[in-house]
């Protein structure tokens, strides 16, 4: 793979399906459907699947492409692919609280080498370099010119009051009582996959997942994150989480900047 064409057509994509959804939230109406697990889908996050697909497919036509819109890529399986989660953040979306993301992917070998997480509403990009390692995006996000880009790197923890951040819209009991195991300097809340990003960045040190979540939610988050120094663990045993699993469902896990001592669940 050339990692180079990668990088910059996943930021392009990226950067286009974000220009949609953004026409679409700043819209005065837009139409909410549920799906059959009852999460809601709306026309922003299938006219970015629609942009992203087409982009993905016309340049990598002999990738597997796995994507949370299109059910029928879910019975898909490969050792190297691409999975994307066209809108991550639907319900911040429709509520209109701007924590959504486009999230794009590549694994190889159960690992997440390579991703971009884009926040349109957020203004905020991320993405892992042709070298593995991520950077921040600032400037105006020009589809066919990089601008500038700042290295971003996890935090050194300090054990004695953690960064904690948690879902916005998925923060539970089971979900306190695990952080309740730290000592706690501050948290925050964000939604989609912005809350790895704020881990890669060094924003916060430590983000538990008690909940549901597919592979799409999580796959580039957890690239810029391992692009940046940090790494995401089963909550059961601390393994590495990793992908292609069955039906692309993740189990329970914690990303954390490495520096952190983890409790057991």
């Amino acid at each position: 793979m050339d990692f180079d064409h990668l990088t910059l057509v996943f930021r392009r994509l990226a950067l286009e399906a974000g220009d949609k959804i953004m026409e679409i939230y700043n819209s005065d109406d837009f139409e909410v459907k549920t799906k059959s697990d009852d999460s809601p889908v709306t026309e922003a996050d299938e006219a970015a699947d629609a942009i992203i697909s087409a982009g993905i497919r016309a340049e990598f036509p002999d990738v597997t492409l796995v994507t949370e819109e299109q059910a029928d890529s879910h019975a898909q399986k490969a050792d190297t692919f691409i999975i994307v989660d066209p809108l991550d953040g639907t319900k911040e979306f429709v509520l209109r609280r701007g924590d959504f993301t486009v999230n794009i992917a590549y694994v190889v070998d159960g690992k997440p080498i390579r991703g971009v997480v884009y926040a349109p509403a957020k203004n905020r990009l991320f993405y892992t370099g042709a070298d593995g390692k991520s950077v921040e995006e600032t400037g105006d996000f020009a589809k066919d010119k990089v601008g500038p880009t700042t290295a971003i790197s996890v935090s050194n923890p300090d054990n004695s009051g953690l960064m904690i951040v948690a879902s916005k819209s998925h923060r539970d009991q089971a979900t306190e009582d695990y952080i309740n195991k730290y000592a706690i300097k501050d948290s925050k809340s964000a939604g989609s996959s912005l809350k790895f990003c704020l881990i890669a960045t060094g924003e916060a040190d430590l983000y538990p997942r008690v909940g549901r979540t597919m592979e799409w939610d999580t796959a580039a988050g957890h690239a810029v994150l391992l692009g940046a120094g940090g790494d995401v663990v089963r909550f059961d045993d601390h393994t590495p989480l990793t992908y292609g699993k069955a039906e692309y469902a993740n189990p329970f896990f914690i990303a954390y900047a490495p520096g952190v001592t983890l409790k057991k669940a």
